[in-house]
């Protein structure tokens, strides 16, 4: 798996998988606030299989 998901595009994926999961921890957003997790996860393995489809990457430049 080549990474895909740049910094910035990781942090804000962590956050913001990292509160829905708080959210649903506390049952302020219900059940469905568990979906975080796949945020999260494509946040720390900096890589999106939807962004491979698509063809996207936000990692910029490669460097040589």
């Amino acid at each position: 798996m080549k990474a895909n998901v740049g910094t910035l595009d990781r942090a804000a994926r962590i956050v913001f998988g990292l509160a829905l999961i708080a959210l649903a921890a506390t049952g302020t957003i219900g059940v469905w606030g568990y979906v975080g997790v796949v945020p999260l996860l494509t946040g720390l393995f900096r890589y999106c299989p939807a962004y491979g489809v698509l063809g996207v990457d936000t990692c910029g430049a490669p460097r040589r």
